[in-house]
């Protein structure tokens, strides 16, 4: 079965519109805050994808995505971003298994 990519545009710094991919979304218990984790596909110096994090409300007909406010918030998407990580990598090795 085929997943659907969801995408959206931003207008980034120099006016030109950017598409960018959601890879998830989740709601914090602990800031109850809903968070949409995001790429634009583009690479950093180092080759690694880079990846944005944003609040918003999903209650609201037009998104709009909002800055992450605080240290404690980005500690929160930083470990379900490694969870996530690991989980990927854990799947890719069991998949990989027998081969």
């Amino acid at each position: 079965m085929e997943q659907k990519r969801m995408t959206f545009k931003v207008t980034n710094e120099e006016g030109k519109e950017v598409e960018c991919e959601v890879l998830f979304t989740f709601e914090s218990d602990e800031t109850k805050k809903n968070y949409m984790v995001y790429t634009d596909n583009t690479l950093d110096q180092d080759g690694n994808t880079k990846v944005y994090a944003s609040t918003y409300n999903p209650d609201e007909e037009e998104t709009t995505l909002l800055p992450i406010e605080t240290e404690k918030e980005w500690k929160i998407i930083e470990t379900i971003l490694n969870e996530i990580q690991t989980e990927v990598k854990n799947s890719a090795n069991a998949d990989g298994e027998g081969e």
